[in-house]
């Protein structure tokens, strides 16, 4: 018998539209359904028609270009829309199905819009095209594991305001934790797992989201107005019977805008740490590039569940010590800085005494080593304008060399965000 693979039908690939029949099909989208628009009009320069690569705001799809939500998520910044049309209503069929489980919210499913003919849109003249649109509300797709986040974080409308979306952050489930462990510990016993598991959604979880709640209070009564839009605030929360906080609502810090300079990027983002640390006396200590955003109102930060106050006593709550503890020896910003130090990539004393700290030299470090490369993080590659070889970049570079290796590290001349700060201003006046 021959091969019964020989024998099947090959999957057809989809074929491109014609050019001038694609246009026509996105003006119609353009100016019907996006025509007045005001979230559009906002973030028009950052769609799939003007940018062919990276993550955009606006992504779009006509007929049987690929438009599966798995083939869509990874394109999409956070709170992006897809845009999806088709001349036949059969090709929506299940869709939104497919969206609802894999991390999107659907705000429209099969609506029919209308180009013109004639300068009009009349039923007769004008046929249908069936409209879907999707908006990505997770920062990851469902059963998906990662690092880089640990709750589950989705965006949801505003109860009062519809048209606004603000960012719940919760607990994630007992299985969703136990899938994680099962992927770092293959071998762990499923009454281990299942142990570790509890101890993380009952206790250390809920501690950490009760303090974020916390220190966005604290920021929200102590940082100028400017400053404190650059920081999330707590819209709503819900907490369990014993007070701990197991659902945080805030408000959503969306990256967008402009693209900045470097040398703005590093100056927004340490006069932000200048002002945590002596307005709010607040350290972050997780200043990941995964934890900056760049919005509208400038360079943010965001998750401050391992933030602390200055002089903090951590050691009064048993639990909080130990997390702490192996926090300050296991985190990434602490294993970087145990690797650098050993290597005698740093000899600041400042920061080498930060080593297995709690310290606000551990933010100086981070802020020191993101400056000098941005655009790590895929979300903010397109909101900075960085180039290596730049002068803007030399000089940046000379100064995160500075902090980190300074000519005499017992004297080193950067030992705070507010001297970092006054180090990049120097640097863009003589720039400019």
């Amino acid at each position: 018998m021959p091969d019964a693979g020989l024998l099947a039908e090959p999957v057809p690939a989809w074929q491109p539209l014609p050019p001038q029949l694609r246009q026509a099909l996105i003006t119609t989208i353009l100016q019907t359904y996006l025509k007045d628009d005001a979230e559009y009009q906002t973030h028009r320069d950052k769609t799939s028609l003007t940018c062919k690569q990276g993550l955009v705001d606006y992504l779009f799809r006509i007929e049987d270009e690929p438009h599966g939500p798995d083939d869509i998520f990874d394109r999409l910044r956070w709170g992006g829309i897809f845009v999806y049309l088709s001349r036949t209503p059969s090709k929506l069929i299940g869709l939104a199905d497919h969206f609802q489980q894999r991390g999107f919210e659907v705000l429209t499913n099969g609506s029919i819009v209308r180009d013109k003919r004639l300068g009009l849109r009349l039923p007769l003249l004008c046929p249908p095209r069936y409209l879907f649109v999707a908006r990505k509300i997770l920062l990851i797709r469902p059963r998906e594991l990662t690092e880089r986040f640990t709750y589950h974080v989705e965006l949801q409308r505003a109860t009062d305001k519809p048209d606004q979306w603000i960012v719940l952050k919760q607990v994630p489930s007992v299985d969703r934790v136990i899938a994680r462990l099962r992927a770092k510990f293959p071998g762990m016993a499923m009454a281990e797992l299942q142990r570790r598991a509890l101890k993380f959604t009952e206790k250390i979880f809920p501690l950490f989201l009760t303090r974020e709640a916390a220190i966005l209070r604290i920021l929200e009564r102590h940082l100028p107005t400017s400053i404190r839009q650059r920081v999330p605030h707590v819209i709503n929360m819900e907490q369990d019977h014993r007070g701990y906080v197991r659902k945080l609502w805030i408000n959503w810090l969306r990256n967008g805008g402009a693209a900045l300079s470097q040398i703005e990027f590093a100056r927004q983002s340490a006069e932000l740490l200048m002002s945590l640390h002596e307005m709010a006396n607040v350290i972050h200590l997780d200043l990941r590039l995964d934890n900056f955003v760049i919005t509208e109102k400038g360079v943010g930060f965001v998750d401050f569940g391992s933030s602390v106050r200055v002089n903090e006593n951590i050691s009064g709550n048993p639990l909080l010590a130990t997390i702490f503890d192996e926090l300050m020896h296991t985190s990434e910003i602490q294993r970087m800085l145990t690797n650098m130090k050993h290597s005698g990539g740093i000899t600041s004393h400042i920061i080498n005494a930060a080593h297995h700290k709690v310290d606000k030299a551990v933010d100086l470090f981070y802020l020191a080593v993101q400056i000098n490369r941005p655009t790590t993080n895929p979300e903010l590659r397109d909101l900075i304008n960085y180039d290596p070889a730049s002068p803007q970049a030399l000089e940046l570079k000379q100064l995160t060399d500075e902090i980190l290796r300074p000519k005499d590290p017992a004297k080193p001349t950067y030992c705070s965000a507010k001297d970092v700060l006054h180090g990049i201003e120097r640097i863009a006046r003589k720039l400019s």
